[in-house]
């Protein structure tokens, strides 16, 4: 781990293949990240959320899936291996490990490598988290947000009105009839709300036409969006 932390593991590829048999209980797919400008793999749907929550997270510059394997011996004198299930690498540069996993799921063994896990991620100066379930509200909206996320929606000419119409804060729906034709303006204020240019509490309840927007935490100019510096992290 010590010759190897400056890598850029945010950019390789997977380990290991995505395993792809009948009757397999999980899901496994490519999640097209608009914070990597491709796509990232996942071996079940709760991984495909927190590539998600990743994805949305203004502090994250670079992510990818099951980045390197690591090697130990047991307790046992065995040999015991793990597959961490993503490397992020966030915009100040620093390192970030991640194990998806709820927390019922959790046997002995798989304590143990997580504990292993994240005293290698110490040893070498990056931070190592093991997720579980996201809270639902704020999924279901993050999703829903997510199919927006792509630079094609953007429109800059809209993008400045609703800024502009939300300097104050003010209904959802209100606000994009305020701006023009809601079928036009809609896709463009979710996408402002992903990049974080616009803001709403995505925990209070499900988006609707009375939540309430303001502007976000990221601005928009000299092309690309700037993050605050304390943005909290998805």
């Amino acid at each position: 781990m010590g010759r190897l932390w400056s890598v850029p593991f945010e950019s390789v590829r997977p380990e290991r293949r995505f395993p792809a048999f009948r009757g397999q209980g999980n899901w496994c797919g490519w999640y097209w990240s608009a914070t990597c400008g491709g796509h990232v793999g996942y071996e079940s749907w709760l991984e495909r959320d927190h590539l998600m929550l990743l994805d949305f997270d203004p502090l994250v510059k670079g992510m990818a899936s099951q980045p390197f394997r690591l090697s130990w011996a047991g307790s046992d004198g065995k040999r015991v291996r793990h597959t961490p299930d993503f490397f992020v690498r966030r915009t100040d540069g620093t390192g970030l490990v991640v194990d998806v996993r709820p927390d019922e799921r959790i046997r002995p063994d798989d304590a143990e490598k997580f504990a292993v896990t994240a005293a290698a991620c110490r040893s070498v100066g990056w931070d190592f988290a093991r997720v579980g379930t996201p809270e639902a509200v704020l999924m279901a909206n993050v999703r829903w947000l997510a199919g927006y996320r792509h630079p094609r929606v953007h429109r800059p000419d809209v993008a400045a009105r609703l800024t502009k119409v939300f300097t104050d804060g003010g209904g959802l729906l209100a606000g994009a009839l305020n701006t023009g034709d809601q079928i036009a303006v809609l896709p463009v204020l979710f996408h402002l709300l992903w990049r974080r240019v616009l803001n709403v509490d995505l925990e209070a309840g499900l988006l609707s036409a009375d939540s309430r927007v303001q502007l976000g935490m990221v601005r928009e100019g000299g092309g690309d969006a700037v993050a605050s510096t304390v943005a909290a992290s998805g």
